[in-house]
């Protein structure tokens, strides 16, 4: 069975009347020198009612349709022949056009209703509207391609449908002709004229059924039984879309896109008694889904029943974001692009909520219909301008990235096709870590969207200044516009939560923390033991300096320490919390035989902040060591400089404090290069290379090669 392709028009509305409309529609027959397919049309039945109110002609067309010569010769047919039926009543001032194949009709089913009638609002102006059918039940194993023949031969009438009108009426001007005189009963009818005749609304477009039309009731009849009367007037024009609104709020649509938008639209207003959302959100999810019906209602719905769950459409009204947002968070709305698309700017987000990345995005839709306003064409999307710099591993966490997927997710799901374009300024090293595990989850048309460049590389030719007018780059990226984007801060880590308070709250602060804390002793140096079975993997690790100074080391054995002992821990041995203090190399192992040092020592003041990865080359056992930093007399004069002296005093009793996270990334999360790691650059050309800029000709936007 194949499936059934339909086809709903938008409204078109001439703003003629409808008797000037009909003397131009009456200009295609026989043939029409617009439509060189149109080769031939013969009357084949003619009625008239006696008012000369009603006239009804049945014509037979020959169509000449451009499809390959072979499928001709296989079909063994060179034109194909359709009937059409045109009822028209000038008292009602409607014409009614029925068509259907007559050549292969046991093959395939087409069928077409059209409708002129007068628009409700202005009885000057008259509404034009299509819907068609197309049902290919076989065609001598050429199913598919019959099916596209159609389609295009199709769309491309649409379009022209309203050329040939516009043609002829110019052709009447032409010849004078600007005004048809409206039908008037004839006098001997009297009775009949007193009824004044109510107006219909724009009738709704109905698919004729096959069969009726072979069974030959008249039009009239069709159209009484297809729309019930107890339906109410499903033509009001404020339900139905006209082209030129979509034109000017929705963008330029192909006739199939304009068509699956009227037809989900309408299934929603059926089923959806509630708020139906607006014309440009609704595109949104078709856009997602590449036009497919089926798979964007799916979307739309799910999306629908979230946002009731979630009360979002109140967000803008009711959230406001906890106190801690609004002290450490840097993010804001600043002007628009060059595009007209509303400009987001994130400065390294340092913390996120549900209710902030929710609030962003209505806020979003909002500003998009705002600009449009202001523009006067469609702008569907906002941008996104992430600036990096100073992002660490903090950012890295697997509940980090589990929060940054599940925000990608709702976004996703929820507000599809609203990121123009995401410009992701001064990445920094670590940055292909955290794109490697998250980009396989983004869908692949928001990945298109996305422009990476490292360093300052956005200075350069194909960077910011090929997206955002030179007058409103901000400040902090070397521009001249103050940027009232706050710079946020880094949150105190007494207001990080524990994973368990995490679990247990609705609206997460959706990075949680899993940090240990760790005394390290003059002598007693804290180690932490990673086994790795495979080779290629990342160990990342992010800890603070809570007190003293220490040197960060990193090493690699092949065979495992000995678990350590309790007693090994000797004076240094303290309970409180907190306070965990594990030896773990051997007195009696020898660097250089035993295990070797992966990376050189690192030395770390106090209050310092220190992130980094280390990718793995061999399996076996890895330690990360955080050893007591003691002070070096100063190499010149051999006597203690006196800062580090007053340093030394103030670190009492030797003792070294550290809040630690680390982690090892798997390989098999890792679907990027691993060379990405060694330098900061390297691994961007190749991790961008699917995210030029979106008028793919500056290839420059391709970052550091």
């Amino acid at each position: 069975a194949t499936m059934v392709q339909k086809y709903q028009s938008p409204v078109r509305v001439y703003k003629h009347p409808f008797e000037l409309i009909m003397a131009a529609y009456e200009r295609r027959f026989p043939t029409c020198p617009l439509i060189p397919m149109f080769v031939a049309s013969d009357i084949v039945n003619e009625y008239k009612s006696e008012d000369g109110a009603i006239q009804v002609i049945e014509r037979r067309c020959k169509l000449d349709i451009d499809a390959p010569r072979l499928l001709k010769k296989i079909a063994g047919v060179d034109y194909v022949y359709f009937v059409q039926k045109n009822s028209l009543n000038r008292r009602e001032r409607t014409l009614h056009i029925e068509a259907y194949n007559e050549t292969f009709s046991n093959r395939v089913i087409i069928n077409e209703h059209c409708s002129y009638t007068v628009h409700p609002d202005n009885e000057d102006w008259t509404c034009f509207e299509q819907s068609a059918s197309l049902d290919i039940k076989s065609f001598f194993g050429f199913e598919s391609t019959v099916e596209k023949i159609a389609m295009k031969q199709y769309t491309s009438n649409i379009k022209k449908g309203k050329e040939i009108i516009e043609y002829y009426l110019k052709q009447l001007e032409e010849e004078g002709i600007t005004s048809v005189p409206r039908w008037t009963p004839p006098v001997a009818c009297k009775s009949e004229s007193s009824t004044s005749h109510p107006r219909r609304p724009v009738s709704p477009a109905i698919n004729i059924p096959e069969s009726a039309t072979k069974e030959g009731l008249s039009s009239k009849e069709i159209l009484n039984t297809s729309s019930s009367p107890s339906e109410p007037t499903a033509g009001t024009p404020e339900d139905k879309l006209d082209a030129d609104y979509i034109k000017r709020y929705l963008g330029d649509l192909t006739p199939m896109q304009e068509s699956c938008l009227i037809r989900l639209r309408q299934w929603l207003q059926e089923t959806h008694k509630g708020k139906i959302p607006k014309d440009e959100h609704i595109l949104r999810f078709l856009r997602a889904r590449d036009f497919n019906i089926d798979k964007a209602r799916e979307i739309l719905c799910q999306s629908l029943t979230w946002r009731k769950q979630h009360q979002v459409d109140y967000i803008l009204d009711t959230w406001n974001p906890p106190q801690v947002l609004q002290d450490y968070y840097a993010g804001g709305w600043h002007h628009h692009d060059k595009d007209g698309r509303p400009l987001y700017v994130l400065r390294l987000g340092q913390m996120d909520t549900k209710g902030l990345v929710l609030s962003i995005n209505e806020e979003g839709l909002r500003r998009c219909e705002e600009n449009t306003k202001v523009f006067g064409r469609p702008i569907s999307s906002w941008t996104c301008l992430v600036d990096l710099e100073g992002l660490n591993m903090r950012h890295l966490w697997r509940p980090g990235v589990k929060a940054l997927l599940r925000i990608i997710e709702v976004v996703e799901a929820n507000y599809p096709e609203t990121l123009g374009r995401l410009l992701i300024l001064r990445a920094p090293r670590v940055f292909p870590v955290l794109w490697t595990l998250v980009s396989p989850f983004i869908d692949d048309n928001t990945r298109k969207k996305f422009l990476i460049y490292a360093g300052n590389d956005y200075q350069g030719p194909g960077g910011l200044l090929d997206y955002i007018d030179k007058e409103i780059i901000p400040d902090f990226l070397g521009g001249e516009c103050m940027c009232e984007v706050p710079e946020g801060g880094l949150v105190p880590k007494s207001l990080y939560r524990t994973a368990e308070e995490l679990e247990n709250e609705d609206i997460k602060l959706w990075t949680e923390t899993i940090y240990q804390s760790a005394s390290v002793f003059k002598g007693a140096p804290h180690e932490v033991l990673i086994q790795i079975v495979d080779a290629s993997s990342v160990i990342t690790w992010d800890f603070d300096v809570c007190k003293g100074d220490i040197v960060f080391n990193i090493f690699h054995s092949k065979r495992a320490p000995q678990p350590p002992k309790k007693d090994s821990l000797g004076a240094h041995s303290i309970t409180s919390p907190g306070g965990n203090n594990v030896q773990l190399i051997d007195k009696v192992w020898q660097l250089g035989r035993d295990y070797s040092m992966v990376e050189s020592p690192l030395i770390c003041k106090e209050g310092e902040s220190v992130q980094g990865s280390h990718v793995t080359r061999w399996p076996g056992f890895y330690i990360l060591q955080w050893k007591f930093h003691s002070m070096p007399a100063c190499a010149t004069t051999n006597l203690p400089r006196v800062d580090d002296v007053l340093a030394s005093l103030q670190v009492s009793s030797h003792k070294c404090k550290v809040m630690y996270y680390t982690e090892v990334i798997g390989s098999e999360d890792f679907r990027g290069s691993m060379t990405s790691l060694e330098s900061s650059h390297s691994g961007f050309s190749q991790l961008s290379a699917a995210t030029t800029s979106s008028s793919q000709s500056h290839s420059s936007s391709m970052i550091s090669r």
